[in-house]
């Protein structure tokens, strides 16, 4: 269905749109694969960043039932993924908008998807996540997010892929109180989805053996001595709070 790019220098065919990524579609395997690491599924809405042709939005409507919406700033590679949408029967599932990638407002999106490189990755981190909605999920094609680690990464035929989880953000201090009437209190700092720092139980420091944090929940692991269990606590955020904790 696609055609060959007859070109991938770094101009669109409009001599006025300079590119910063040039076009180089995606295999088909490839964007299967992506689509499926990424989970993508019928309640969510796709956003690819840097669409081309317009492969991943109309895989992602035509295979899983989403809502996709592909931007590029080329005229021509948006002309070709709304005709090829029409081909593929999915043009009431995805739209296509001629926009540059940096000025993309995504907090719409659950799901976003990559291929550009890594120096542009990473320009865009701070918008991801300061506009995704925690548990949202990015994944790229062949390039990561610098000292952002992913979450997953898996072979593919020519390169890996990528996929992070947008985290909740957790750092600063957290109070709440058990049910036989303890008062608990978290101080973290965090860094992406790495979570450190400090725990009372009572007025007893106790050590914080672990912290797994993925999108808005954090799963801690509190200890008051090496000899005593461990005790295991399952925190959800929202809107920037705590909501609820669960004792395991």
């Amino acid at each position: 269905m696609f055609k060959d790019p007859f070109d991938i220098d770094n101009y669109a065919q409009d001599p006025d749109h300079y590119l910063a990524v040039p076009f180089v579609p995606t295999e088909e395997d490839t964007v299967a694969a992506m689509l499926a690491l990424a989970g993508v599924g019928p309640k969510d809405r796709l956003y690819d960043l840097g669409c081309g042709d317009g492969r991943i939005v109309i895989a992602a409507a035509r295979d899983r039932d989403a809502h996709a919406v592909g931007f590029d700033i080329d005229p021509t590679r948006i002309a070709d993924a709304m005709e090829y949408a029409g081909w593929a029967g999915v043009e009431h599932m995805v739209d296509f908008i001629e926009e540059d990638l940096f000025s993309v407002d995504v907090r719409d999106a659950t799901v976003v998807s990559l291929y550009l490189l890594q120096s542009i990755n990473v320009e865009l981190r701070p918008r991801l996540l300061s506009q995704l909605k925690p548990g949202a999920r990015i994944v790229s094609h062949a390039f990561d997010m610098g000292d952002w680690t992913a979450d997953e990464r898996i072979r593919v035929a020519n390169g890996y892929i990528y996929k992070w989880t947008v985290p909740a953000p957790v750092a600063g201090r957290w109070d709440w109180t058990r049910e036989d009437g303890t008062a608990c209190r978290l101080e973290l700092e965090q860094k992406y989805q790495q979570v450190t720092g400090r725990a009372w139980l009572g007025e007893v420091e106790v050590s914080l053996v672990a912290a797994d944090l993925i999108g808005e929940r954090l799963e801690i692991e509190l200890q008051v001595d090496d000899a005593a269990p461990v005790q295991r606590f399952i925190l959800t955020f929202a809107d920037g709070a705590l909501k609820s904790v669960v004792e395991d």
